[in-house]
């Protein structure tokens, strides 16, 4: 960001702007009043792929992995995250609680070749329970100690749950909520300030944690706490007032040359996805908006990935920059190697349906080239411009084994094919 406001354009500025055909200057200019950010750790000791995120740039998607306290299997992740980069994830998440969750994030790091984030109170918790067996005798140090850990490992950004305040943290007892909190992060932080009777340690230590950031370039994820965990909890007094809070400090940040973007929800019902948007831009301004989902019912078990995607289509083409993937076990099981694919196919297609709408010339481009090839008939493009170009393969093929030449139609339609029975379309002979 202080490049930026230099007019000093960087390697990483030159990558985005190349990558999403955008001029340098434009794309400085952005960076520069914190409507777009570029994660990068500036001690991370391998090269990765950077990518923009926020206002005028495509819809990024992000992919959720890590062990917990009941399965910590380090082969499993490091399957997940090579899975994540071959299908085209923008930036990866590592959520490990259970197990040596350094040590394990040093492994992904290495795997991942992305841009990578972390939630640096995963690894206090994880302290508590190995060193105490009580999460709830950390201290503030160890919250500290925590978030500096994750940031000297290389990580390019971090959730820090910065809106969720003592004073807040006493309203949970007397406001009904049917899902109470669902934030992990969230969880261990309220619970911890009712223990002890202190303010969060995020918010007694914010300037040092920006003093930090801007340090090694460490880009601020403001965490949603007290998010919704049900679409009857969408957007209650809790959820308003940390956004509130998250709202004003976030410009503190900006101030601090700290790139930042904010979390959303969470569960929210349809009617009320624009409107959520909407009130976030309001509050937050043109900070990037990051948000999980979000879920538009709650009894999609087994279907999250489809149930969140349609919140996630509708928040991109309202303006949201990146999406917090779900897979098809969220509620139910740690996700397994093919659930991530399936999460993250399942957000790629969201994040362009959003794009749609928002950046409609570039975007379009796209199913313009595959209009063209299913009108000829062109399998071999069709197939490459899936977005799952495998499975479009494997479905393809599956019924006949001349169906991979070109002029031929699929078994859906067969000889009433309507583009083999226009005039200007060859005619065939069926086999």
């Amino acid at each position: 960001m202080s490049a930026a406001k230099r007019n000093a354009c960087t390697d990483e500025m030159k990558t985005v702007a190349k990558d999403e055909n955008v001029t340098e200057r434009w794309l400085m200019s952005k960076i520069a009043n914190g409507s777009i950010i570029i994660p990068s750790n500036n001690i991370r000791n391998q090269k990765i792929h950077n990518v923009g995120i926020g206002n005028g740039l495509k819809t990024k998607v992000n992919v959720n992995i890590g062990t917990s306290t009941l399965k910590n299997d380090i082969n499993e992740e490091v399957a997940k995250a090579k899975i994540a980069i071959k299908y085209h994830a923008d930036t990866i998440m590592d959520l490990s609680d259970g197990g040596d969750v350094k040590k394990i994030r040093q492994i992904l790091l290495e795997a991942a070749p992305i841009v990578f984030g972390t939630v640096p109170i995963y690894e206090a918790y994880n302290k508590g329970i190995k060193k105490f067996k009580d999460p709830l005798l950390i201290n503030e140090d160890d919250f500290m100690k925590a978030f500096e850990s994750n940031i000297k490992d290389g990580v390019d950004y971090t959730t820090v749950h910065v809106g969720i305040t003592n004073h807040i943290a006493k309203k949970i007892l007397n406001v009904k909520r049917h899902a109470g909190i669902v934030s992990k992060g969230g969880t261990i932080t309220a619970a911890w300030m009712l223990k002890y009777e202190k303010e969060n340690p995020y918010v007694t230590y914010y300037d040092h944690i920006l003093e930090l950031a801007c340090k090694y370039d460490v880009t601020l994820s403001l965490g949603d706490a007290l998010r919704p965990g049900s679409i009857l909890d969408s957007h209650d007094e809790l959820q308003i007032q940390e956004m509130i809070n998250i709202s004003r400090l976030a410009k503190v940040a900006h101030d601090k040359n700290v790139q930042i973007m904010i979390e959303g929800p969470g569960h929210v019902p349809l009617n009320e996805v624009k409107a959520n948007v909407t009130l976030a831009k309001s509050l937050i301004g043109n900070f990037p908006y990051y948000v999980l989902g979000p879920l538009v019912t709650d009894i999609a078990s087994g279907y999250d990935h489809i149930a969140s995607a349609i919140g996630a289509a509708i928040s991109s083409s309202e303006g949201v920059d990146l999406l917090c993937y779900l897979t098809p076990s969220e509620h139910l099981a740690l996700p397994n190697v093919n659930e991530v694919k399936e999460g993250l196919i399942a957000y790629r297609i969201a994040a362009h349906v959003g794009d749609l709408v928002k950046l409609r010339e570039k975007a379009i481009k796209w199913d313009f080239e595959m209009t063209k090839a299913r009108r000829s008939l062109d399998w071999e493009k069709q197939l490459a411009l899936s977005i799952d170009p495998e499975n479009a393969m494997h479905i393809h093929n599956r019924s006949c084994d001349n169906h991979a030449y070109n002029n031929l139609p699929c078994t859906m339609c067969g000889g009433a094919c309507v583009y083999i029975m226009l005039p200007q379309q060859r005619k065939y002979t069926t086999v």
